[in-house]
C-alpha cells in the first residue's frame, strides 16, 4: 500500500466553504471553525488539523492573505476562484500530473465511496465486482515494488 499525507489532501468542499466564509468578512481559523459548526447547528465542527493546513495552503497559493491580526481574507485570485468554480468547464478536466497526484486522487475517490457506503450499503453491493477488480489491480501494482 502507499502512504498518504492527509495534510496535502485538497479538501475541495472544505476549501470552498472557507472561501465563502471569508468572502463575507476576514476571519481567524477559530472563527471559521465556529461559523462552520454554527451553520451545521452543532452537528459537526472541523478539527484544527483540517482547517489550519488548508488555510496555510491557500495562503501559499495566493487565494487567501493573512493579516497581522491572524485573520484570513480573500485575494483577487480567491475571489476569481469563487466566481469561476469550475474553470475547466468547456475544456478538458484537470488531470493528475504525477504518480503521487494520481494516488491522492484515488485515495480521495476511495474516501468518497466509503462515505457513500456508510449512507447507502447498496453502493458497495451493486459495485462489488468492479471494486474488487480495482482492488486486485492495485494490489498487483504494490506487489511489483
Amino acid at each position: 500500500m502507499f502512504s498518504f499525507d492527509w495534510t496535502k489532501r485538497t479538501h475541495k468542499g472544505l476549501r470552498r466553504w472557507i472561501l465563502y466564509l471569508v468572502k463575507d468578512k476576514p476571519r481567524t481559523g477559530v472563527e471559521i471553525m465556529d461559523a462552520m459548526e454554527s451553520n451545521l447547528q452543532g452537528w459537526w465542527r472541523p478539527s484544527p488539523g483540517s482547517i489550519y493546513p488548508q488555510l496555510e495552503k491557500m495562503v501559499e497559493e495566493g487565494v487567501l492573505k493573512k493579516s497581522e491580526d491572524k485573520r484570513y481574507s480573500l485575494t483577487e485570485k480567491g475571489l476569481d476562484e469563487i466566481e469561476r468554480p469550475f474553470p475547466w468547464l468547456g475544456r478538458e478536466q484537470p488531470s493528475a500530473r504525477s504518480p503521487q497526484e494520481v494516488l491522492e486522487l484515488i485515495s480521495s475517490y476511495v474516501s468518497y465511496l466509503e462515505d457513500l457506503e456508510r449512507s447507502d450499503r447498496k453502493v458497495a453491493t451493486d459495485n462489488a465486482h468492479q471494486i474488487k477488480e480495482l482492488s486486485d489491480r492495485l494490489a498487483r501494482l504494490g506487489e511489483n515494488q
